[in-house]
């Protein structure tokens, strides 16, 4: 008996009539139980109650998705087997790789992606009835060896049960005894679930609903599936007439008759039924969708009925959170959450990564922080601090530190590294971590905690499953049950969405129907999506198994998600909203998806600009009366004051808001400079003064406060610029230090570069090792190549320099205790002033009490004798007073060093002395009148510098009147930037 077929564009009544004939069927004096096919398990529940609004009964009758109906099928087989659930899908599929002898897979392999590929491709080739011998190369191999592990235990995957289903149906008389069938929200279908309706037909009455009307754009991709069907309904083709425009608004009638169509028509004006949304960013953006939800559901329109259609949940799952959530705005995903997204497992997850996984030491610390670790949060604080500092990174000595520091063992680590059997260590993990977060006394009731005794029974049932796969095909890893965990899902409950906005993907999107819609997503490159084909099967390797009738080959994408957004377009009988990102989070402009020109192109220009909201980056506020929340209305007030603060001061005592805006006006207009007590007494006290921190005060005093004074840290310690010139200047100090001992020369020439060479190595290893940071050996092996590529340069350099002077003393210190007895009463500015510092390199004249002071830069720029005065550079004017009147040795020039670039040394040099000192750039030779007013100047510099910390004379003033762009301490200064 033919297929009966029926068919229509959107919302034409399709599914109602199929389910008026099913009702009828229900009741018909026959005695038969019709069968009723819907898309997935979430549709049922909700036609369920569809059914009894139109019937006062439902007395017989099954409702299911396809795999129920196969499920049933093949359960009646002599045969049957018991089918693998997808935890145990997926270690078998490990299982195969891991056992497989692969050759173009072989690197591939080593990916954890790889099995997840694999299993979803061999879904697929089930899915298309095909035996192992019709695919070919290294998929076919991994093929037959999935076939073979599933023979050896015994089972059957989805697949296979599949088949079996269809084969038996064929076959066995008893298979089916006359129920008619009725079937709607597919568009595409398998090779079982063709043979299915192709077997049923052929025994039974079949109905079947589709979207579907001849020549139209929008179902395009649907071609192949109406055509087959309408050959297996030999004529049996009902085609529904479009009804939507006697239900719904204009605006959403037109849309659906005319979208991606060649001549559109006249269009009726938009009425506010179809709006537009423009936002920056995806908060933004989300923003815009929140406020309007908000005034929807105050308008009185049921949460339910509101839908917001993503292409993918995940992109833009945190963002959902942050922006709805803030908004008060409940809402529910239609789908699966993956087991390790709720709280408790999230947390257990992290714990086997770092204890079996070789994981991170934030996967560590997610577990510690959690109240499920059972450790006080101000203890973990404290130890991640420390090892952060330290940047202590590798697992053992994460474990080490960690330990020392609490004085304790990490509870349940060594338990879990010790355990024989990885299943019943995750079991009584997962209880310890429950009763260490709510006791045993008071049961948790809120809905935090009711979702996390939801994850611990899916928790429980995962484990059993694992138990007996264990017990069936041998010993479990680590890796497994990790594994295991990872891809578990927490399914949803019947009733999860009552009373909260519907959020679901664009093919979860197809059977529901919303008084309000929301399209995000409407981004060039997100909508249409780009292509994500498998990689184990192309387009030619689907086309070749197509042959055999394995329905493999997939409709062209684009046409694809064209149907895709019709549908979703089509969900709604009320508003209809369409949402795209303008710009990025950073502020890049985002070209809008075709599908959104392909809406407004509908209709007219001018009414589609009069119903578009935008949000740019610069509107960080909404319209004080627009604000959909507190919060926001707060922002709003503060930013009123800036303009209007008379009205801003009368709302905010109307609302009790008072404090809250002195609070927001007063954030960025603080003083900096210091008036504390305590602390003008601090720096009175002060009479030495470093070097360097004159030069930073030069450049902006408050910088200098909270550098110096301050002094904050970053919690991770980092190799940065200061870690590699602390190295460098340690192997170069090494190296000078070593060369009269060791090369038997005092000063370099051309015939000792490779001794020399061989000697900086030394050092530099010797230096390196002596990092008390703990580097990964990708860090390491980046500081020792880039810092040798420069010192073997500067080795180079110093062989053919020409020059006389000999590098005679090293990192001197001066103006401090750790100074040589002559230099600790630092150099003398003024009147209980003096100076402390370090000079990197003395060079001396052999023949004479004569000498030059190097600074070493390990970066590539070198300051000139313009610099020095223009920019208060105080390092080399005032170390050659102190090579004057504390080593005793006459001044002939100073220069910085720098380590990286050209390695040009620039600074100040005696033009008296140039034949000494040969080579130098040009304006860096100075007569005596303007070297010693450069010296003379900086010192004077140095003591009015010195004054005014005395003082606590401390504001914003950076050198040049604006911030620098690279300076990050303008929050803690109070400064506002643009």
């Amino acid at each position: 008996m033919p297929l009966r077929l029926i068919a229509g564009p959107a919302n034409a009544g399709k599914v109602e009539l199929l389910l008026d004939r099913y009702l009828a069927a229900l009741d018909s004096p026959a005695g038969v139980e019709p069968v009723l096919i819907v898309p997935n398990v979430a549709d049922v529940n909700r036609v369920e109650l569809e059914l009894l609004a139109r019937s006062p009964a439902l007395l017989g009758g099954s409702i299911g998705t396809f795999d129920d109906l196969f499920r049933r099928l093949a359960e009646g087989s002599t045969d049957a087997r018991r089918q693998l659930g997808r935890v145990e899908q997926a270690l078998l599929v490990r299982r195969v790789v891991n056992a497989a002898k692969l050759d173009g897979f072989a690197r591939s392999a080593a990916h954890t992606g790889f099995v997840d590929s694999l299993e979803r491709a061999l879904d697929e080739l089930d899915e298309g009835l095909l035996s192992p011998n019709a695919v070919g190369g290294e998929l076919g191999v991994l093929y037959a060896g999935y076939r073979d592990e599933l023979d050896r235990l015994g089972r059957w995957d989805r697949g296979l049960l599949r088949s079996h289903a269809v084969e038996r149906l064929r076959a066995d008389l008893d298979a089916w005894h006359g129920e008619p069938v009725f079937a709607y929200g597919f568009e595409d279908l398998t090779g079982a679930e063709w043979a299915l309706l192709e077997a049923l037909a052929a025994r039974t009455e079949v109905t079947v609903s589709l979207p579907y009307e001849p020549g139209r754009p929008v179902f395009a991709a649907l071609r192949r599936t109406a055509r087959d069907l309408a050959g297996l309904a030999s004529g049996a083709v009902e085609e529904l007439p479009p009804r939507y425009e006697a239900v719904a608004p204009p605006a959403l009638a037109h849309l659906e008759r005319t979208l991606f169509a060649d001549e559109p028509g006249d269009a009726p004006p938009l009425d506010g039924v179809i709006r537009f949304f423009e936002g920056a960013g995806s908060r933004g953006t989300l923003e815009l969708v929140g406020e309007e939800v908000l005034a929807l559901a105050r308008g009185g329109m049921p949460a339910e009925r509101i839908g917001v259609v993503v292409p993918g949940y995940e992109r833009i799952r945190g963002a959902l959170e942050t922006v709805l959530g803030s908004f008060g705005v409940p809402y529910a995903v239609d789908g699966e959450l993956r087991l390790t997204q709720t709280p408790l497992v999230h947390a257990l997850a992290a714990l086997l990564r770092f204890a079996w996984a070789g994981g991170t030491r934030g996967d560590l610390f997610s577990f510690l922080r959690s109240p499920f670790s059972g450790v006080e949060r101000r203890a973990v604080d404290f130890v991640e601090g420390r090892l952060r500092g330290r940047a202590i990174q590798t697992p053992e000595r994460v474990v080490e530190e960690a330990e020392s520091l609490r004085g304790a063992p990490l509870p349940a680590l060594a338990e879990l590294r010790e355990a024989a059997d990885p299943v019943e260590a995750v079991r009584e993990l997962a209880e310890r971590m429950l009763r260490d977060a709510y006791g045993l006394e008071h049961p948790p009731a809120d809905a935090a905690s009711r979702l996390d005794l939801r994850a611990y029974e899916t928790l429980r049932r995962l484990l059993d499953e694992l138990e007996g796969w264990g017990r069936l095909s041998g010993e479990l890893s680590r890796e497994d049950v990790l594994a295991a965990i990872e891809r578990a899902v927490l399914r949803r409950r019947a009733g999860d969405d009552a009373g909260r906005v519907a959020v679901v993907d664009l093919l979860r999107a197809r059977t529901r129907r919303f008084d309000a819609v929301f399209v995000l997503g409407l981004e060039e490159g997100t909508l249409p999506r780009r292509g994500g084909g498998s990689p184990f099967l192309d387009d030619d390797a689907r086309r070749a198994l197509d042959e055999g009738g394995a329905r493999l080959e997939r409709p062209d994408p684009v046409e694809n998600d064209r149907y895709l957004f019709y549908t979703a377009c089509t969900r709604a009988s009320q508003r209809l909203y369409l949402v795209r990102e303008a710009a990025d989070d950073d502020g890049s402009p985002r070209e809008a998806s075709p599908f959104w020109h392909d809406v407004a192109a509908l209709f007219d220009g001018d009414d589609v600009r009069r119903w578009t909201r935008r949000r740019p980056l610069s509107a960080l506020t909404w319209p004080l009366e627009e604000a959909p929340t507190e919060r926001e209305r707060l922002r709003a007030l503060a930013e009123l004051a800036a303009h209007d603060a008379e009205s801003a001061e009368a709302l905010a005592r109307a609302n009790g808001w008072e404090r809250r805006l002195q609070r927001a006006l007063a954030a960025f207009q603080r003083p900096t400079r210091i008036t504390n007590p305590l602390v003008l007494e601090q720096l009175g006290s002060r009479t030495s003064f470093a070097v360097t921190e004159l030069e930073r005060f030069a450049d902006c005093s408050s910088a200098w406060f909270f550098e110096r004074f301050l002094s904050p840290r970053t919690i991770d310690a980092e190799p940065d610029a200061m870690q590699r010139g602390s190295v460098a200047h340690t192997a170069l100090n090494r190296f000078f230090t070593r060369v009269p001992a060791e090369l038997g020369v005092e000063k370099l020439e051309p015939g000792n570069v490779e001794d020399a060479k061989r000697l900086m190595r030394r050092c530099l290893d010797e230096a390196l090792g002596g990092v008390r940071m703990e580097l990964t050996d990708m860090q390491l092996r980046e500081l020792d190549q880039s810092l040798w590529r420069d010192l073997e340069a500067v080795v180079e350099e110093e062989c053919e320099s020409g020059l006389s002077l000999v590098p005679r003393r090293f990192e001197v210190a001066f103006g401090n205790d750790r100074a040589a007895p002559e230099l600790q009463r630092g150099l003398e500015l003024g009147p209980g002033l003096t100076l402390s510092g370090k000079i990197d390199r003395i060079d001396v004249d052999p023949f004479g009490a004569r000498g030059i002071v190097q600074d070493y830069k390990s970066g590539k720029h070198a300051h000139s004798a313009a610099e020095i005065e223009r920019e208060l550079r105080l390092q080399v004017p005032l170390y050659m007073l102190v090579l004057r009147d504390l080593v005793g040795l006459e001044p002939l020039g100073g220069l910085y060093r720098p380590l990286a670039g050209t390695r040009r040394a620039r600074g100040l040099v005696r033009a008296d002395e140039a034949e000494t000192l040969p080579g130098y750039v040009k304006s860096d030779y100075l007569d005596e009148e303007a070297f010693w007013g450069v010296v003379e100047s900086a010192r004077e510099t140095a003591t009015a510098l010195a004054g005014r910390i005395q003082e606590g004379d401390i504001h914003h003033d950076p050198r040049g009147g604006d911030c620098p762009t690279w300076c990050d301490l303008w929050p803690m200064c109070r400064i506002g930037r643009p």
